[in-house]
């Protein structure tokens, strides 16, 4: 898994929150994503993958995956959104290496060059960034070339669920916090993150194909297609790969397997590449004898 599938697939919004959104446009391209169901005598949870930015012409909140949503009495999310003046004290308590030599100095000449000429595209002074740690800036450098390009993380899939569930009452719990979620990327070995940031930077020009192709494997409902490109160099990053995926699948079928102890249907929303690939949290459920349906 490179570092910019890793950032696309794995990474929630909130890192995106302060960012100016595009217009939105009319939404023209209906989605089919995948949507599973475990479930016992007197429990039901749903199982869908989501993806965290879109452009603003996909349609998918229809269909089973709205029956399902309905019908449940609790959304669960990889995570629930901090107040801002919160998620930004978090950011930069993680984010920021006050004591440490400048970002270029780190990274060497060749990443110093591509990082300047990336930041300056996007209208940013990369001067501003040289306190920041390298997988703080490997974010920006995936995530705000989206922003660019007409993905909006206000109209992903994971803040439409979250808005639709408090506009009927409906429980929002989040599998993890912010908190923890930055700390996957703060507490890699610098050298880790630093190798971040170079395939990051080398990745970009393909950052529109790329995208594209993810979103497509997802809406088209393509799980063993999308499994194959997030897979895609898995080899060359195990550290990362085992913190941001692999783990945290182990952790979420724990969780989803102890859940059903408790009567209830129950809708769980986590970024799609946990629900696809050999390592995903259906297998981790079905090594538990849970049986995992597919239901569209």
């Amino acid at each position: 898994m490179t570092a910019m599938r890793s950032l696309l697939s794995l990474l929630a919004a909130p890192l995106l929150m302060s960012a100016a959104a595009p217009p939105a446009k009319p939404a023209l391209w209906p989605a089919k994503p995948a949507l599973w169901k475990v479930a016992d005598a007197d429990t039901t949870i749903y199982l869908f993958g989501t993806v965290h930015i879109l452009k603003p012409d996909t349609v998918w909140f229809q269909g089973p995956v709205a029956q399902a949503f309905s019908a449940s009495d609790l959304l669960v999310l990889e995570m629930v959104d901090p107040p801002p003046a919160e998620a930004d004290a978090i950011m930069m308590r993680h984010a920021v290496d006050p004591d440490g030599p400048p970002l270029t100095i780190k990274i060497g000449p060749k990443n110093a060059a591509r990082f300047r000429t990336l930041m300056g595209s996007l209208g940013i002074n990369p001067d501003t960034l040289e306190a920041m740690d390298p997988w703080f800036v490997a974010t920006l450098a995936s995530l705000l070339p989206l922003q660019k390009l007409g993905y909006n993380p206000d109209i992903g899939v994971d803040k439409t669920l979250a808005k639709a569930a408090r506009s009927v009452g409906k429980p929002v719990l989040g599998l993890e916090t912010m908190a923890q979620q930055i700390a996957y990327f703060d507490t890699l070995p610098e050298p880790d993150q630093i190798t971040m940031l170079q395939e990051t930077l080398e990745e970009a020009p393909k950052i529109d194909q790329l995208a594209g192709e993810m979103t497509r494997d997802w809406a088209s409902g393509r799980t063993d297609d999308l499994a194959r490109l997030m897979n895609k160099n898995l080899d060359t990053s195990p550290r990362l790969s085992r913190v941001l995926l692999t783990d945290r699948n182990q952790r979420w079928a724990d969780w989803i397997a102890q859940r059903l102890a408790t009567p209830g249907t129950v809708f769980v929303a986590v970024g799609a590449a946990h629900l696809a690939g050999p390592e995903s949290v259906q297998t981790r459920l079905a090594k538990r004898k849970l049986k995992v349906v597919r239901i569209n």
